[in-house]
């Protein structure tokens, strides 16, 4: 499986335990359990971040040093870990 469908699998898998927990919330379940499942969504999602941004990266950020455009791209870089971390 390449990268991006990895990545729209996950996103979906996300989107489908969204849902889960907005049914949760219309049941009017436990709250212990709707705060596992929103941990689990975050896990989830934070994991998709780390896989985005090892593709960027091994492409882009790769791609730019072998062009000179280290600086560039580095800086950019920067600011979306900081952005990413928050």
């Amino acid at each position: 499986m390449d990268c991006n469908k990895d990545l729209i699998s996950r996103l979906k898998k996300i989107e489908g335990q969204i849902r889960g927990i907005q049914k949760m919330m219309e049941d009017e379940r436990y709250c212990v359990d709707i705060l596992t499942q929103i941990a689990a969504v975050r896990s989830a999602i934070t994991k998709v971040g780390i896989l985005v941004l090892e593709k960027h990266t091994k492409g882009c950020i790769s791609e730019a040093i072998k062009n000179d455009e280290q600086e560039e791209k580095i800086a950019e870089l920067m600011q979306v870990l900081s952005k990413f971390l928050k």
